[in-house]
């Protein structure tokens, strides 16, 4: 079972995701060049949202030497003995080779683990105080002073379970983790990168800024002036959730696979990247969310906006690129049958009829139950 989530959403005057020069994100598809948000940037928007919502954060962080040491210093642990136990930590995780504490402190490679893992590395080094105690003792001042040892005195496979933990959230988004034995986990969901249903140009916006304190004549002028590039359009978005895999990754707790759609399809819907948020405040809601429950394989509608959205007579692409969701959609259903479509059905800001999308829902809180309901086996097919 497959629950795909498409969403045609306007994004006024904004910059969601930058590129290494400060502009916006574009693809060049069907003959022009389109403003994209890529599906990292989503991705970590929705995550965020989730983890409020579920209150059970993950983390992505080379600095878990850095947390278990703070930690420690906070339960009362001296501030050199509390680094050498952070770097003991670092250095018992181990696979083929153990993880590396780089000059900086970092670990040779980003972790990503629930944020409770801390508290439980914590325990470990209480639990293994009068050994990390000795070790700190025999260690050269050098070695201490980096919170770094060839070996590590607490267990290494203790240490990798916690680790290599899970959470909710790691089920969901999976975790490339190779170095250490478990730590891999394959990802339920998959994202797309959004991108507008039309032709879109970064446009470049000259700023200045007034000095407040103009002691003279002369200083009338600008404080400070610069440029930035911005962009506007209707983004079509697109994810899919693996809701075996999601099963799989849950050892089938049903339950927890359940909260966790109806999270990631919330937060799909709700959330937006924070880029550029205090000088244009895009927060626009969807204008249209179409839900598709798949017993086949997911099926993407991007091609859709294969051909460039036009302008309807009164200027705007919202309508026009909902209307192309809708037609492709029924021509989609066309040549590969509904026979794989357990359940599908939409919400959105306009009037129309969208016979192709299924039912219409009155909210996206009403779309995302019953969709949930059909994904889980309890729902009817329509």
């Amino acid at each position: 079972m497959y629950l795909d989530v498409h969403v045609v959403q306007s994004i006024p005057f904004a910059n969601l995701n930058r590129d290494d020069l400060g502009s916006p994100k574009t693809v060049f598809y069907g003959g022009g060049t389109r403003t994209r948000v890529s599906s990292q940037c989503w991705k970590r928007a929705v995550r965020l949202a989730m983890e409020e919502r579920l209150g059970d954060p993950a983390m992505r962080t080379r600095r878990l030497a850095s947390l278990v040491s703070k930690a420690l210093r906070d339960a009362g642990w001296q501030e050199e003995l509390a680094a050498f136990a952070g770097g003991q930590v670092v250095t018992a995780a181990k696979g083929k080779e153990p993880l590396k504490l780089e000059e900086n402190g970092g670990t040779s490679v980003l972790l990503y683990l629930p944020r409770a893992a801390v508290g439980r590395l914590t325990s470990l080094c209480e639990e293994h105080r009068e050994a990390l105690v000795q070790a700190a003792a025999a260690a050269p001042a050098k070695g201490k002073a980096k919170a770094k040892a060839a070996t590590s005195v607490l267990p290494t496979e203790a240490v990798n379970e916690i680790v290599t933990s899970r959470n909710g959230i790691i089920n969901l988004f999976g975790r490339m983790l190779a170095e250490l034995p478990g730590g891999r986990v394959d990802g339920a969901v998959q994202v797309a990168h959004a991108f507008t249903t039309h032709n879109s140009e970064p446009e470049v916006d000259f700023f200045t800024a007034v000095d407040d304190v103009a002691e003279l004549a002369t200083d009338a002028g600008s404080g400070h002036m610069n440029a930035a590039e911005f962009s506007a359009g209707v983004f079509y978005r697109y994810a899919s959730i693996n809701i075996a895999e999601l099963h799989a990754n849950l050892d089938g707790d049903a339950a927890q696979a359940r909260e966790l759609v109806e999270a990631f399809c919330s937060a799909l819907i709700e959330s937006l990247p924070g880029a550029k948020k205090n000088s244009t405040a895009p927060f626009t809601i969807p204008d249209l969310v179409y839900v598709a429950v798949r017993r086949d394989r997911p099926v993407s509608l991007a091609s859709a906006f294969e051909s460039p959205v036009r302008p309807a007579l009164d200027g705007g692409c919202s309508e026009p690129s909902r209307r192309a969701l809708a037609d492709y959609t029924g021509q989609v259903y066309k040549l590969i049958g509904t026979d794989g479509l357990a359940h599908h059905a939409y919400a959105e800001v306009g009037v129309e009829k969208r016979a192709a999308l299924g039912v219409r829902a009155e909210s996206f809180r009403e779309l995302v139950g019953a969709s949930v309901e059909a994904a889980f086996g309890e729902g009817k097919a329509s």
